[in-house]
């Protein structure tokens, strides 16, 4: 018997990680912190990013990773004078913010961070 895959089988169907990050210099701006809950992206997600995305890949993450606030509300947009979320993405974030942010995400995703480790024999 497989120890393994009736750990498997036994499992409850993950859910995707999620964080809270605070920005800090929106915080500051706002006089209060400005937090945006991030989540792991799917794996067809992450693909269909990474294949469709080549110019602005990171705001893309940030629209895919990004569960609150909802960067895509009309009222953002209007705020920022932008006609698509990804350009309310660019005009509110500087682009260091936008690569930490996309980061985070892919850490939640998976990536950039150590999630196998061997196993040496005896």
């Amino acid at each position: 018997m497989n120890n393994t895959l009736d750990l498997l089988l036994k499992m409850d169907m993950p859910n995707l990680p999620q964080k809270e990050y605070k920005v800090k210099r929106l915080s500051g701006l706002c006089g209060a912190p400005v937090v945006f809950k991030l989540q792991a992206l799917p794996y067809n997600t992450a693909a269909d990013i990474s294949r469709a995305q080549k110019d602005d890949m990171e705001v893309h993450i940030l629209l895919a990773g990004i569960v609150e606030p909802n960067l895509k509300s009309s009222e953002l947009m209007a705020r920022y004078s932008a006609p698509t979320p990804a350009e309310m993405i660019k005009k509110m974030l500087l682009p260091g913010e936008i690569t930490d942010i996309s980061r985070a995400i892919e850490r939640l995703s998976g990536y950039r961070s150590d999630t196998i480790e061997e196993i040496k024999k005896k």
